[in-house]
C-alpha cells in the first residue's frame, strides 16, 4: 500500500493517467490526496471528475478556488472568464452527480500514519495562529454549510477580500469568507496573519512586509508537516514541514506527484512534463 499527494491538476486528465500509470496506481491499494484545483483552464476536467469520483475512498480530494468557482458557476453565480474551461463539466450529462460529488469535498484533510505522524493538506495556506485542532474545525464549519440545503447562498456570498485577517470572534458570511480565503487563496501575510490576494509572484518577490504563509515566525502549525498546490509560482519545495506539489502543469510545467513512505520524512517525487495549455498571466 502506497500513499500519495498529487498537485493542481486542473482539467489536464492526459497528464493526470499517464502519472497514475507511472507509479502504477492501484484504487484497491493506494491512497492519494489530490489537493486542490481539480478543475479549469485544462480540456478535460470531467474526466478527472469521474476518475476521482469512481476510485471511491482510494482518492481522497480537496476543494481548490477553482473547483469552488465552478460550484458557484454551476449555480448562476459567477461569470466565466474567457480562460476557463467549465463548459465540459456544465454540459456533460452526468453533470449533476459530478457537481455533487465536488461539493462534498473538504478543504482541508490531515492523514495519520501508523507511527501517529500528521500530515495536514490544504490548498493553499494556513493562517499563523491557526492550530492543527482549528483547521480541522473550521473546515468542519464550511463542509457543514457547503453540503447544506443552504449551500448556493454561501456560494452567493463566498467571494470578497475582507474580512482578511482572522479573529475568532467573526461570525456569519464574514468568517465563512475568511476561512474560505486562508484555505484557497493564501500566498502572502504579514506576520500578524494579514492577507495579502494581489501578489502571486514566488516566495522571494514577496512584497514589502509580507512573509509566504509557511514561513511566518511562530506559526501554530510549523511542527505538522503540511503540503498544499496553488502557489505555481513557488515550484516544488520539499522539506521537513512542507511540501508545495504545484508545479504548473497547466502553464507547461509539471504534474508533479509526491510518494510517501512509512514515515512523513520518507518521501520521492514523481513528475510528469506537461503540454502548455494556458499562456502564463493572471495565475490562480
Amino acid at each position: 500500500m502506497a500513499l500519495y499527494c498529487i498537485g493542481d491538476i486542473q482539467g489536464c486528465d492526459d497528464a493526470f493517467e499517464q502519472l497514475l500509470q507511472t507509479v502504477d496506481f492501484s484504487v484497491s491499494r493506494d491512497t492519494l490526496y489530490v489537493l486542490g484545483d481539480l478543475v479549469n483552464r485544462g480540456p478535460k476536467s470531467a474526466e478527472v471528475l469521474r476518475r476521482c469520483m469512481q476510485a471511491g475512498d482510494s482518492m481522497r480530494a480537496l476543494l481548490g478556488n477553482h473547483d469552488l468557482h465552478l460550484l458557484a458557476a454551476a449555480q448562476g453565480l459567477r461569470r466565466q472568464s474567457k480562460r476557463d474551461t467549465l463548459a465540459q463539466v456544465l454540459d456533460a450529462p452526468d453533470r449533476d452527480a459530478l457537481l455533487s460529488w465536488l461539493r462534498h469535498q473538504p478543504l482541508s484533510r490531515l492523514h495519520t500514519n501508523a507511527s501517529g505522524e500528521n500530515l495536514l493538506m490544504v490548498h493553499a495556506g494556513v493562517l499563523p495562529q491557526w492550530s492543527l485542532q482549528d483547521c480541522i474545525a473550521l473546515n468542519a464549519e464550511v463542509q457543514a454549510v457547503l453540503q447544506g440545503a443552504d449551500f448556493a447562498r454561501f456560494l452567493q456570498n463566498m467571494y470578497g477580500n475582507l474580512p482578511d485577517r482572522w479573529s475568532a470572534n467573526l461570525q456569519g458570511d464574514d468568517r465563512l469568507r475568511c476561512i474560505v480565503n486562508a484555505f484557497t487563496r493564501l500566498r502572502f501575510c504579514s506576520a500578524e496573519g494579514v492577507m495579502d490576494f494581489e501578489s502571486s509572484e514566488s516566495a522571494d518577490q514577496a512584497p514589502e512586509g509580507l512573509t509566504p504563509w509557511f514561513d511566518i515566525p511562530g506559526r501554530a502549525t510549523a511542527d505538522t508537516p503540511v503540503a498544499f498546490g496553488h502557489w505555481s509560482t513557488l515550484g516544488h519545495i520539499n522539506r521537513p514541514d512542507l511540501m508545495a506539489m504545484d508545479t504548473g502543469c497547466i502553464w507547461g510545467g509539471c504534474l508533479s506527484m509526491m510518494r510517501i513512505g512509512e514515515r512523513m520524512n520518507e518521501r520521492e517525487l514523481i513528475q510528469l512534463q506537461c503540454p502548455q495549455m494556458q499562456v502564463p498571466g493572471g495565475k490562480g
